[in-house]
């Protein structure tokens, strides 16, 4: 019997698709074809490589409005927030267009007549997440194809038709059939591809069971992994702090793709003397947001990806308030059709709680005071996640000091969090390890071979 992933409105709860997932044999030929397409694309001039990331980015900017609303319908990003999303790969796709040549041209060494070349490694297999339908992709896939590996995309089951178009999209530029491969399977799947020979290397983007268990398969494989996984990313605000600019990027923060970002402040670590203040401002600024149909451009929030990541939302917060914690706006499920959860913000939560130790993965933001700023580093050092952080204060070496000793991949010093293809995203401790974007993210699956010539 065959089985099928189901893409499912977020918004109505109506079933959108439901895609046929392969069987053993059709899995088989689809890592054979993406084998068959590196033992060419690994040979492949540079200059082709950039023709289809060129040739990638016209497509998404000519299908923009076909993409962004797929992505809104599938996963609930208000459509704004999806139509970014679609532009700004299309930006990665120019970068490294002009960019990415360089980075993989041979470089000299300190020793004469050595130098250091950067191969492909084969077929990679890219365990993908929702949250970025196109963006969480693209961002490695347009590396590794350039570097020329091929990849070979396993995305979450709800945004199977988002899928399908960046499949779509590839085939209609000179990327060899295979260069690009899209396989519907479960986690049994998975396990098979990576155990398969031809796979060379794994990239995760999701929970940390998801990428401690598929790492365990990588590496009893001998098979590399890059992983960029939960985070519990503090957003710090000093005494001295512009606060009318910390409140502003605080709500884009928290509550950008109604709190579904990786990178998303989350523990929000305000000292004493401007505690009060800052959540009366960040609560009005938060009320002020409209939230509702996600195709209506004027709604800021739409429903959760999920149903099930609703629920299990929102007993976190019931937990939280358990414990001690303050309930200052929201808290509640949203009546009626769809996965609507009301913008949130628990206060006085304190190290030991729910809210503060694990990822909340939608609209609630939790505030923890601090009595001074090494309180606020040592609160902010308190987790098992270390993906991000964010600091605000006036005092330039207070934010140089704290970039320093903060214990996440990025520090975002009196701004809001972002990723660029021009600097490199990733994590530390449970947060996962390895880099994308930049020449990181280009020479985590590469080759990086040494060449001697003349060594006697």
């Amino acid at each position: 019997m065959t089985e099928y992933a189901i893409s499912r409105n977020p918004a109505t709860g109506e079933i959108i698709a439901r895609y046929p997932m392969l069987n053993a044999a059709e899995l088989e030929q689809s890592l054979a074809t993406s084998a068959n397409a590196f033992a060419a694309w690994r040979h492949s001039a540079m200059s082709i490589r950039v023709a289809v990331l060129r040739q990638l980015g016209e497509q998404l900017r000519q299908r923009e409005a076909e993409l962004t609303r797929s992505i809104t319908l599938e996963m609930g990003k208000p459509v704004a927030q999806a139509r970014a999303e679609v532009l700004k790969c299309a930006s990665l796709c120019d970068w490294y267009a002009e960019h990415g040549p360089a980075m993989l041209a041979d470089q000299p060494t300190q020793v004469p007549d050595a130098w250091q070349t950067f191969r492909p490694v084969g077929p990679i297999l890219a365990v993908m997440p929702w949250n970025f339908p196109l963006w969480q992709v693209l961002r490695g896939a347009v590396s590794m194809i350039l570097a020329g590996n091929t990849y070979v995309l396993k995305h979450a089951p709800n945004v199977m038709g988002c899928a399908t178009l960046m499949a779509d999209l590839f085939t209609a530029t000179d990327l060899p059939a295979g260069g690009f491969t899209l396989i519907n399977v479960d986690n049994d799947g998975v396990s098979v591809a990576i155990k398969d020979p031809r796979i060379a290397a794994v990239a995760v983007t999701g929970s940390v069971r998801a990428g401690a268990a598929i790492a365990s398969q990588a590496g009893a494989a001998l098979k590399k992994t890059v992983l960029e996984l939960g985070g519990a990313d503090p957003f710090i605000v000093l005494a001295d702090a512009d606060l009318d600019e910390a409140v502003k990027s605080a709500v884009i923060g928290r509550y950008q793709n109604s709190g579904q970002v990786c990178m998303a402040a989350k523990r929000f670590i305000i000292e004493a003397p401007i505690a009060a203040e800052f959540e009366a401002r960040f609560t009005a600024a938060v009320k002020a947001l409209k939230m509702g149909d996600p195709l209506d451009e004027s709604n800021y929030i739409g429903p959760m990806a999920r149903e099930d990541l609703r629920e299990e939302l929102h007993n976190q917060v019931k937990q939280t308030l358990k414990e001690g914690a303050r309930l200052v706006l929201g808290g509640e499920k949203i009546e009626g059709a769809g996965n609507y959860y009301a913008p949130t913000i628990l206060a006085d939560v304190t190290s030991t709680m729910t809210a503060f130790t694990q990822e909340l993965f939608g609209p609630v933001a939790a505030i923890s005071v601090a009595r001074d700023p090494e309180h606020a580093l040592e609160l902010a050092n308190d987790s098992e996640f270390g993906l991000s952080a964010t600091v605000w204060t006036a005092n330039d070496t207070i934010a140089n000091d704290m970039s320093q000793r903060l214990e996440t991949g990025a520090v975002f010093l009196n701004g809001n969090g972002a990723s660029d293809p021009r600097v490199t995203i990733g994590g530390v401790k449970k947060s996962g390890y390895g880099r994308e974007l930049s020449h990181f993210g280009v020479h985590e699956f590469c080759n990086i071979q040494t060449v001697w010539k003349n060594r006697r």
